[in-house]
């Protein structure tokens, strides 16, 4: 048998995932659980300016078993401020005592700006102890065993952004870490109740959502977030800004839109020349061959695209394919909004923000 040294010993009080054998059985230690996810920045209720609970908060003494994902129904506010996010989770404080509650009913908000904020008062520091949970107002016959999270907005037929996205995994993975949940734990409102909560876009990303909480578990990078577009999806902003980087990238379509046979043979035709899986489904790998860096001067169907969606996500501007002084001036006000390099330069991430 192998004499285990100090320095062994060493690696393994570091996380370091190693296998073992002593005795004839294998030994697999990995890294502490408390290691695994990184603690994310949440806004106290005080931190807010939340009003007193009318009652006291009933702290239970056992550990919920589930996550519901929710969506507030509020407008789709491209105010992704700080002061903006603690506005909101006042309006639904206030909201919740209008009827009859005794203070916010779920535990978190993440507003659409990717901020994280305690709900239900004592919810963050019962959190941090990971033994105990704070019973909410959130869905009926399931307060006493579920942790609830609002996410702002309306999410019927439009993803949430990408830093309300980001947070949301970012909040689930701590939360499962904390009192030793899986993925598997996080459910929509509709599974628990009769509603459309949370909406059937955000309700169609869970299963994604799952996968980026497990795979931030396991100590892996969660890759970007990336819209979905495929033939019949109803016609949106976004279809027509992807269609606009497709003539941009040679094809010969018509940027309306509407996500027809043409499209998809037009999406199939350019995976196939950037060595993706043809089947002309627009994702991830699709959209990152696609878009292209665009700055001041620029011109063609590729500054279209970044106007066309530049307009839908409400910095209006016209579409005629020139990137000049007043495109300049929305991106980078756009990216001041995201909090990104506000640098006037289209890459990656403000592509990222932009389709999101």
């Amino acid at each position: 048998m192998k004499k285990l040294s100090r320095r062994t010993f060493g690696k393994l009080s570091l996380g370091v995932a190693m296998s073992v054998v002593v005795g004839g059985t294998e030994l697999r230690f990995l890294r502490p659980a408390h290691a695994a996810v990184a603690t994310p920045a949440i806004d106290s209720t005080a931190a807010w300016g939340a009003a007193a609970a009318k009652e006291p908060i009933n702290v239970l003494n056992q550990k919920p078993i589930g996550i519901v994902v929710h969506h507030t129904t509020n407008p789709n506010t491209n105010d992704f401020t700080r002061n903006k996010a603690w506005q909101v989770a006042r309006q639904i404080q206030q909201s919740h005592f209008n009827r009859g509650w005794i203070d916010t009913g779920q535990q978190f908000t993440i507003s659409r700006g990717g901020w994280i904020m305690e709900g239900r008062h004592q919810s963050l520091s019962i959190l941090q102890g990971g033994t105990k949970h704070v019973q909410g107002a959130h869905v009926d016959g399931h307060n006493e065993t579920h942790i609830g999270i609002e996410c702002e907005g309306l999410y019927m037929n439009v993803t949430p952004s990408l830093p309300l996205w980001n947070k949301l995994v970012a909040l689930i993975a701590y939360i499962c870490q904390q009192y030793g949940l899986t993925a598997n734990a996080i459910v929509g409102h509709r599974d628990l109740d009769s509603t459309s909560c949370p909406g059937d876009t955000l309700y169609s990303l869970l299963p994604q959502l799952r996968t980026a909480v497990d795979t931030t578990l396991s100590g892996g990078a969660v890759g970007r977030m990336w819209p979905i577009l495929r033939r019949n999806t109803p016609a949106t902003g976004l279809a027509k800004t992807m269609q606009y980087l497709l003539r941009a990238r040679g094809a010969t379509i018509t940027a309306d839109g509407a996500f027809g046979p043409g499209t998809e043979t037009a999406v199939k035709s350019f995976q196939t020349a950037n060595g993706l899986t043809s089947d002309g489904v627009v994702g991830a790998a699709t959209w990152e061959k696609l878009i292209m860096t665009l700055r001041s001067g620029d011109t063609g169907e590729a500054v279209k695209a970044l106007q066309n969606q530049l307009t839908v996500q409400n910095y209006p501007t016209t579409i005629d394919g020139s990137f000049g002084t007043g495109v300049n001036t929305l991106v980078r006000a756009f990216q001041t909004n995201r909090q990104l390099t506000v640098d006037g330069v289209v890459g990656l991430n403000s592509w990222n923000h932009l389709a999101m």
